[in-house]
């Protein structure tokens, strides 16, 4: 998130989209909800009848998948009618007269023909959101599990760029993550072109002081993706570690994602349940809840906090620090540390935007970072005062239709989502007795014209 939950009640309009919010994160809901009874304006894109609905001013019901037609439509009215902060596009951001051309073709009507959403309601909302003074977005996995999901991405940010609703408090771009530590995972490198702090491992400067630092030769090329590395499996790879996830359950294809994983000469799974995807493996590494873990957490608003052990690691599990520490270990490569705040100093070392945070200073509350030294308080929103890079870059998207669509053979389209009472793949609430008798299965909601 650009910015802190707390300040969701300080919006003027909330533009939810490819969120059910009050499902997924209830306690972020109760604050948009706060926000609303205050006066401010919620506005629900959602191609289903969320929860949130209820308490939305409008509600545009668009077609999976057109995402980017909808905001392309809104944007287009926002240029048309002279509702840009000019000033700031000019202080501020670059390549907007690139950027503008693209809308021409994106008219309320086009947007009406591709999402199915009323025109009336495309121009309304354009006008709402650009005309509040404190206009948030706030997004999840609607906006980004689609083969297009980067575009998506993209419109949301000219949308705030646009209009100026980047660097003040209750505004931002605020994407809600799933779990307690997905902001934590990200920022330490777990996507496959990056190294911790979002340092890009194709930079030669940038691997060579994470080569220093670790004292070893690391890859000039960035890795896989998860899908890619399930069509791998079994050609390219040999082997695969897969730890805290379930991509037997959580994969689109399970039977696509089960035979890649049975092609391996070797799978080793990480976990604290038997899962699916454990049942498989050839080695599987007993692992410890949050419960018995010391370290951080990093949550969505940024914000990093301090985790302590709470019970002994039940049986043979251990951390799963120590068991990658042991592996690498005996592999060739000595990881020398004795305590995970040992692990957290090289961080601040390596990311200037942590430098300043240490575990004395994250006891109660936490931090938000960024916070570069030891006397800053940290940051609850991002960019005040202009961009890292300098200014923000406009990014022009055309809209792509998503990889597959209905047929003859297939004529109905699937959307997947969450319920309230179960997290994911089951993994963890299916062993929770209460959780199950209120929600025993998943089940399909079908138009009943289609039934």
């Amino acid at each position: 998130m650009t910015n802190s939950i707390p300040e969701i009640e300080n919006n003027d309009l909330l533009f939810v989209i490819g969120s059910n919010t009050k499902e997924n994160h209830p306690i972020v809901a109760l604050r948009m909800i706060k926000a609303v009874r205050k006066g401010a304006k919620l506005i629900i894109a959602d191609p289903r009848k969320i929860p949130m609905v209820s308490f939305a001013h409008i509600w545009m019901q668009h077609r999976p998948g057109t995402d980017v037609v909808l905001l392309n439509s809104m944007m287009h009215v926002i240029a048309k009618e002279g509702l840009v902060d000019r000033s700031f596009i000019e202080e501020h951001t670059e390549d907007y007269d690139k950027f503008v051309k693209v809308l021409d073709d994106f008219t309320p009507e086009t947007g009406e023909k591709i999402t199915g959403v009323p025109k009336e309601k495309i121009i309304e909302s354009a006008r709402l959101y650009a005309r509040s003074d404190k206009a948030g977005i706030y997004y999840t996995m609607g906006i980004t599990q689609h083969s297009h999901g980067t575009d998506n991405v993209f419109s949301i940010a000219n949308l705030a760029l646009m209009t100026g609703n980047l660097g003040k408090e209750a505004a931002g771009v605020n994407p809600l993550r799933g779990q307690n530590n997905v902001q934590g995972s990200t920022d330490m490198g777990c996507s496959p072109d990056m190294y911790p702090g979002y340092q890009k491992v194709v930079i030669p400067a940038i691997r060579a002081r994470f080569e220093k630092e670790w004292g070893v030769k690391l890859s000039e090329k960035a890795g896989l993706t998860a899908p890619e590395m399930i069509d791998a499996s079994g050609g390219e790879f040999k082997a695969l570690y897969v730890m805290g996830e379930n991509p037997v359950m959580s994969d689109p294809d399970m039977a696509h994602t089960k035979k890649a994983l049975n092609q391996l000469d070797f799978l080793v799974v990480q976990d604290i349940f038997m899962t699916e995807t454990a049942e498989l493996a050839d080695v599987v590494f007993p692992a410890v809840s949050f419960a018995a873990k010391e370290g951080t957490f990093t949550n969505t608003e940024r914000r990093v906090q301090r985790v302590r052990r709470a019970i002994i690691p039940p049986g043979e599990s251990k951390e799963d620090s120590w068991i990658i520490m042991q592996l690498s270990g005996r592999m060739g490569y000595e990881m020398k540390y004795s305590a995970m705040n040992e692990v957290f100093t090289e961080i601040g070392r390596m990311w200037p935007a942590l430098a300043g945070i240490n575990y004395t200073k994250i006891n109660k509350t936490g931090v938000q970072w960024p916070c570069p030294t030891l006397d800053h308080p940290g940051t609850p929103y991002l960019f005040k005062g202009g961009f890292p890079r300098g200014k923000g870059r406009f990014t022009p998207v055309m809209y792509r239709e998503s990889a597959e669509l209905p047929d003859d053979e297939y004529p109905l389209l699937l959307t997947t989502g969450r319920q309230l009472f179960h997290y994911h793949t089951g993994t963890m609430t299916r062993k929770v007795k209460p959780l199950n008798t209120v929600a025993p299965e998943a089940y399909v909601e079908i138009n009943p014209e289609d039934a």
